[in-house]
C-alpha cells in the first residue's frame, strides 16, 4: 500500500495544473521577445561599429541604398539591349520604321519573323548557325582542352623553364587579340588557308587567359597529397589526370570554356578578314550583311530579320549561362579564400 500511495504522489507532483501550464508558456514567449530585442540591440552596434571602422560583418550585411540604387542602374543598363532585341523582333519592318523603339508594334509578328530569317536567301541563316556551331564546338572546345591539359601540368609538374612559360603566358593575355589579326591573316594566306574553316578554328585553339585560369585552378583544386596516392597505388599519370584531377577540375572547365565559348561565339573582326565566301560566314559577319544590305543600290531594308536573327544568336549563350551558373560563379571565386 505504502508503494502504491508512493506511485499516485510522484504522479500527482509531475501533473502541472492549466493554469500553470499557460503561466509556462507566457513565461517562455515573454523570456523570446527579450531574447529578440537583446538580438536586435547587437546587431544595431554591431553595425554601428562596422560603418565606424569601415569593415562588414558578411553574417550579417547592413544596407547600403546608394549601392542599391547604383546596381540597379547598371542592371538595368545591361538588361536595355535584350528588352530592345525581345520588343522589336516582335514587329514586322513597317513596324520597325514607324512606331517607338521600345514600344510594340501594331502587329505581333514574331513567329513569322523567325520562320522569315530561316527561310531569307534560302535558308543562309542556318547556314551561318551550323558554322557558328563548328566553330564553337571544335575551336572553343579545342581551347578549352587544351587549357585544361596544360594548366594542370604547368600547375602540378615542375620542369626548367616553368617560370619563362609563365611570363610568356601572361605577355599573351595583355596582347589584345585583334592586334594579332594581321599578321594571323598574312600567315594564313602564305599557307593557303583562308576562306576555309581552319582559319577560323585554329587561331580560336589558343586561349592564354584561359590556361592562366586553369593553371591557377588546378594549383588549389587538385591537391597534391590526393596524387601522391593515387601513384602510390599504382595509377599511372593519365589515369590520375582523368579520373582524380578531372572531376575536381569541372567548376574551371565551365568557366574556362564559358570564357572560349563567348569568346568564338561573338569574334567579329577575325572571320571579317579572314573568310571571303558566305557559305563559311559565322553569325556575326552574315547579320552584319543582312544589315548593310539596306545602304547597297537596290538593297531591301531587313531591319526586322536583322533584330531577330540577334535575338535567335544570343538565345544559346544566355541558356549556357543559366545551366552552367552555379559552376561558372564557383569557378570565378577559386582562391579567394584561404584555408
Amino acid at each position: 500500500m505504502s508503494g502504491v500511495t508512493g506511485l499516485q504522489t510522484e504522479s500527482g507532483v509531475g501533473r502541472l495544473s492549466a493554469s500553470e501550464l499557460r503561466a509556462q508558456e507566457r513565461a517562455a514567449r515573454r523570456a523570446e521577445r527579450v531574447r529578440r530585442r537583446r538580438v536586435a540591440r547587437d546587431e544595431a552596434a554591431e553595425r554601428k561599429r562596422s560603418a565606424r571602422s569601415g569593415f562588414s560583418n558578411p553574417d550579417n550585411p547592413r544596407r547600403s541604398w546608394p549601392l542599391t540604387v547604383v546596381v540597379a542602374v547598371f542592371a538595368v543598363y545591361c538588361l536595355f539591349p535584350f528588352v530592345y532585341l525581345l520588343v522589336n523582333a516582335t514587329k514586322t519592318q513597317a513596324d520597325f520604321t514607324s512606331t517607338f523603339g521600345l514600344g510594340f508594334g501594331h502587329t505581333f509578328a514574331l513567329w513569322d519573323n523567325l520562320r522569315e530569317v530561316f527561310a531569307y536567301q534560302d535558308g543562309i541563316f542556318g547556314r551561318w548557325l551550323l558554322n557558328t556551331l563548328l566553330y564553337v564546338v571544335v575551336g572553343a572546345g579545342g581551347a578549352t582542352l587544351l587549357a585544361i591539359m596544360g594548366g594542370y601540368a604547368l600547375a602540378k609538374f615542375r620542369f626548367p623553364g616553368r617560370k619563362a612559360v609563365f611570363a610568356v603566358v601572361i605577355g599573351a593575355i595583355s596582347v589584345p587579340g585583334i592586334a594579332l589579326a594581321v599578321p594571323q591573316f598574312l600567315l594564313f594566306a602564305k599557307l593557303g588557308l583562308t576562306n576555309t574553316p581552319w582559319a577560323m578554328i585554329l587561331p580560336s585553339l589558343i586561349s592564354p587567359f584561359g590556361l592562366y585560369l586553369m593553371w591557377i585552378f588546378s594549383e588549389q583544386a587538385v591537391p597534391t597529397e590526393l596524387m601522391e596516392a593515387a601513384r602510390v597505388d599504382g595509377a599511372g599519370e593519365m589515369r590520375t589526370f582523368f579520373t582524380i584531377a578531372l572531376p575536381l577540375l569541372a567548376p574551371g572547365i565551365v568557366t574556362t570554356a564559358l570564357f572560349t565559348i563567348v569568346a568564338t561565339w561573338n569574334n567579329y573582326f577575325l572571320p571579317l578578314i579572314m573568310l571571303k565566301d558566305a557559305d563559311w560566314y559565322p553569325l556575326t559577319i552574315g547579320l552584319n550583311q543582312w544589315k548593310d544590305q539596306a545602304s547597297t543600290a537596290g538593297g531591301q531594308a531587313i531591319q526586322n530579320l536583322v533584330i531577330t536573327g540577334s535575338l535567335v544568336t544570343i538565345v544559346p549563350l544566355v541558356i549556357a549561362f543559366l545551366l552552367l551558373q552555379k559552376y561558372w560563379q564557383s569557378g570565378l571565386a577559386a582562391g579567394a579564400v584561404k584555408e
